[in-house]
């Protein structure tokens, strides 16, 4: 007997193995493993959550770059009226995050995954969200395990895992399987045109080479959405992994400012401080992980909070921050005053950088 309250269960050997290959989502690649189909499988399970009728794809849609399904601000989770506090990050190349840790050298805390580092892994951001409220709502391990059991693919998880009695044990499986789909070929394709352009496959056009050069020098959007390659993918992934406060307002159109006690006790006054929070360290107040920029076409809206609706207008923002009018940042103390805020972009160069910024959707296919 484990902590989950299983004992041994016998498996009935109802389908063939046949049934692994027959994918929920979309897009669907015939190169993946065995046990990445099955990852996938579980991702797209809308069954697996409390009521049924999400899944792990309903935030993480790969025709929005593996974000919200419905561009919502915030997502809103299987018990309808409750939605998380954060726009819902892309989970496609995150497999490439490193585990959270300070650089001495560069005096900032790098890695760890969700928007403020709270952990270290794929498989223990997969098992999260799972036993959210504010997600897919199951109290706790053992309902998920009970639900995944009736799976009609659960035959072919025992197949490649082997009968597993402890639940404590089979859920482990769920979040590995989770966790290879979230780093095969399908979440990570590297098929943009920019991919295309580095290979000498595609010529930027003028407006999109002018866009390059600006993210490189006068947009100092390089200095965070790094052009070097990442050397835990050997690619560009346009991220440093690091932490900033960008000076986003507080969204007043935050859905989650209407959920109730207890998962919000203080309505709008609601401040989310970040990694901060998670460190308990006020000098990290206000600061989020930096996104990767790729399928960021795709990803709308932006920021933790969802504040801008549009390319157009976080890329302003960047530029005009200081210089126009905005409401007070979430959380002022922290701001970044160096990077941004006034960098003096003409409306046809931000109109560049935006062109630019679409050559990294996924899916460019030379005519």
């Amino acid at each position: 007997m484990d902590s989950c309250g299983y004992g041994k269960t016998k498996v009935a050997w109802l389908l063939g193995a046949v049934l692994l290959f027959f994918a929920c989502a979309p897009v669907t690649r015939t190169d993946l493993s065995e046990k990445e189909l099955l990852g996938k499988r579980i991702f797209f399970d809308e069954s697996l959550s409390e009521p049924a009728g999400q899944s792990c794809g309903t935030c993480h849609e790969p025709t929005k770059g593996f974000a919200d399904k419905y561009g919502r601000i915030t997502s809103e989770g299987a018990v309808k009226g409750l939605f998380s506090n954060r726009n819902s990050m892309t989970c496609a190349y995150v497999a490439y995050v490193p585990a959270l840790h300070y650089n001495k050298e560069d005096e900032t805390y790098v890695g760890g995954l969700f928007w403020d580092g709270r952990v270290n892994s794929l498989e223990e951001q997969a098992g999260q969200p799972f036993v959210n409220p504010l997600e897919m709502g199951n109290k706790d391990r053992k309902m998920v395990v009970e639900k995944f059991r009736n799976a009609t693919y659960y035959p072919d998880f025992v197949r490649i895992y082997g009968e597993i009695v402890s639940c404590d044990s089979l859920y482990g499986k769920i979040l590995d399987a989770l966790a290879t789909y979230q780093r095969s070929i399908e979440v990570n394709p590297y098929t943009s045109k920019y991919d295309a352009y580095l290979e000498g496959r595609y010529e930027l056009t003028g407006q999109e080479k002018e866009g390059l050069a600006l993210f490189k020098e006068k947009g100092l959007c390089a200095e965070c959405h790094v052009l070097d390659n990442d050397e835990r993918a050997g690619r560009v992934l346009f991220t440093d992994h690091t932490y900033d406060n960008l000076g986003i307002p507080s969204n007043p159109d935050n859905p989650f400012f209407q959920v109730p006690a207890p998962y919000n006790t203080v309505g709008r006054d609601t401040m989310d401080l970040g990694l901060g929070a998670f460190l308990h360290d006020s000098t990290e107040f206000g600061k989020f992980r930096v996104p990767t920029l790729r399928n960021i076409a795709l990803t709308a809206p932006y920021g933790h909070n969802g504040y801008f609706k549009t390319l157009e207008e976080i890329v302003h923002f960047y530029n005009v921050r200081d210089v126009e009018e905005y409401p007070a940042p979430e959380y002022a103390e922290t701001v970044n005053r160096d990077e941004l805020g006034n960098l003096g972009l003409t409306p046809e160069e931000e109109a560049a950088i935006v062109a630019f910024m679409h050559t990294l959707t996924d899916g460019y296919q030379i005519d």
